[in-house]
């Protein structure tokens, strides 16, 4: 028989100084920033923690004391993932879904793979094209070419640029 009993949260959100959410920690790491001065509790759970000689409600949601600086990253690697975003999951040739990843200009012939020459393709097209260019094919990109550029590609996580617009047909 399944256990209906309230269960107590065990994580609590902490909270830089400037109230922006940095990570979540379980209970006991937030009870032990509060006792330590370097957090105040902002919204307690529900129960309390009972010691030898005090007792404190159990902490939710806690805010440093002090600024942490987070790290900022500039630039998203490039991953199979960020590359069929960047794409709208599209293939840049005949504009169908997407299952590979392609080098424009093949790797074979010189090609970098950097975020202006890889764009997403369907197994069809990929294999179609295989080590040749999309000129000597006849073929031309069904995606913006402003995507392709190499200020274009994304900056920060979940930034992938433009949404993608067809060009011309194949």
């Amino acid at each position: 028989m399944p256990d209906i009993r309230r269960t107590i949260a065990n994580t609590a959100l902490v909270l830089n100084a400037t109230y922006e959410p940095l990570c979540v920690v379980s209970v006991r790491r937030a009870t032990i920033l509060i006792l330590s001065a370097k957090a105040v509790c902002v919204a307690d759970g529900e129960g309390i923690l009972h010691s030898a000689r005090s007792s404190l409600p159990i902490p939710s949601v806690v805010r440093l004391t002090r600024y942490v600086r987070v790290p900022y990253r500039t630039h998203v690697g490039m991953s199979r993932r960020a590359i069929f975003a960047r794409d709208g999951w599209r293939c840049a040739y005949c504009h169908g879904s997407a299952e590979t990843i392609d080098h424009v200009l093949p790797r074979s012939r010189g090609g970098r793979h950097s975020w202006d020459n890889v764009v997403a393709a369907c197994a069809r097209c990929n294999h179609t094209k295989g080590d040749r260019t999309p000129a000597e094919l006849g073929w031309r990109l069904k995606i913006d070419g402003d995507l392709l550029r190499s200020d274009r590609r994304p900056h920060r996580s979940g930034d992938y640029g433009r949404p993608r617009r067809a060009t011309s047909q194949i």
